[in-house]
């Protein structure tokens, strides 16, 4: 089982984040859009239950997602399940309906612009995301996706990485939270 490892800060200076990441040796991605589509589920309360199911556009592909409940205190770690659509609009549209039609509601649509980085860093290929999100803010994500075996020399991993950035404040709530919050 597949569990993302991540923590996310909020970040005043996003430019001065991608002179340190370029500093370890990470290149910085152009801007691109993404939108997760959020789902409320038919039969139990995911705000409760710390679930997520969403589908995002990014770019001209859509990704179905399903997001488990936080597994500890400190981090964002939880079980992930992310599935390609292929088709394009028209297949992202027809699991709406279907998802619509086993009585799943739309909540909130999250717009943000990411840039994405990979830095190396204690044998590990740490992603990291620079988001500007619509409405809530600007953060850096940092994320591993591992085994269940290995959460906790990844959660060490991370937070190592948060240190030699300088990154404090982390975060757990998800922007759809912080979205909600702020409506």
């Amino acid at each position: 089982m597949r569990f993302e490892v991540e923590q996310k800060f909020p970040a005043a200076d996003l430019a001065a984040l991608e002179a340190r990441l370029s500093a370890l040796g990470a290149a910085v991605s152009g801007r691109q859009a993404e939108v997760d589509l959020y789902f409320a589920h038919p039969a139990r309360d995911f705000a409760k239950t710390d679930e997520a199911l969403r589908i995002r556009r990014k770019g001209d592909r859509h990704y179905l997602t399903y997001k488990g409940p936080k597994i500890d205190a400190t981090t964002k770690t939880r079980r992930e399940i992310e599935l390609p659509l292929e088709g394009g609009e028209e297949m992202a549209a027809a699991w709406t309906s279907l998802l619509r039609a086993l009585g799943f509601t739309p909540v909130a649509e999250v717009h943000k612009l990411r840039r994405k980085a990979h830095v190396s860093w204690q044998g590990r290929r740490i992603e990291v995301s620079l988001d500007e999100v619509e409405r809530v803010g600007t953060f850096i994500e940092l994320e591993l996706v591992v085994e269940e075996g290995d959460l906790e020399s990844a959660k060490a991993c991370v937070a190592s990485l948060a240190d030699a950035l300088d990154l404090s404040g982390g975060e757990r709530r998800s922007y759809l939270e912080l979205l909600l919050e702020r409506a």
